[in-house]
């Protein structure tokens, strides 16, 4: 793996917000840990190991050019999201991939206008090959789906925001 793939992986890790990651290909292990800062503190800078098959191993911190520009993105989508105080934020229970609808091909089980009912499926979380229906836990209209179909998911991150009924 040369450095330019290297960072093109730190950079999409930091974009869809993923706290860990590791890839093995051949004798290359990389892993890939960030820790989950508030939007108050400075932007994170992901902690990489790279491990070949030799003795040594080496530790290093991702390019700052990366990490600097892309963790403002996240927070404004949380403040816009947090602007209206009664609306509901629906969580994954699970890590996993997101899939919006029961199959390929199928149309979403919800999307964003949709009124949906208390225990209504919104998406279905795929984990250990085991499809898991997630349900609303409110009743109201969906205003936002926060994460797209076939993502890599982590417990509790943010998948709809729902305006609960009156």
């Amino acid at each position: 793996m040369n450095q330019k793939e290297l960072k093109e992986l730190i950079e999409l890790v930091i974009e869809k917000g993923i706290a860990e990651f590791e890839l093995e290909r051949g004798d290359v292990k990389v892993r890939i840990k960030r820790a989950v800062n508030s939007a108050a503190q400075a932007p994170e800078i992901p902690t990489v190991i790279v491990q070949t098959a030799g003795p040594a191993a080496q530790e290093t911190g991702a390019a700052p050019a990366p990490a600097a520009p892309q963790p403002p993105s996240p927070p404004s989508k949380q403040t816009a999201a947090s602007a209206d105080d009664r609306l509901h934020t629906v969580r994954s229970p699970i890590v996993g991939t997101f899939y919006e609808s029961p199959s390929p091909g199928s149309p979403p089980f919800v999307k964003p206008g949709d009124v949906v009912e208390l225990g209504q499926v919104l998406c279905i979380v795929e984990a250990m090959k085991l499809m898991n229906e997630i349900e609303s836990d409110v009743a109201g209209e969906i205003v936002k789906r926060l994460v797209n179909n076939g993502q890599p998911i982590e417990y509790g991150q943010e998948l709809f925001v729902i305006r609960p009924a009156k």
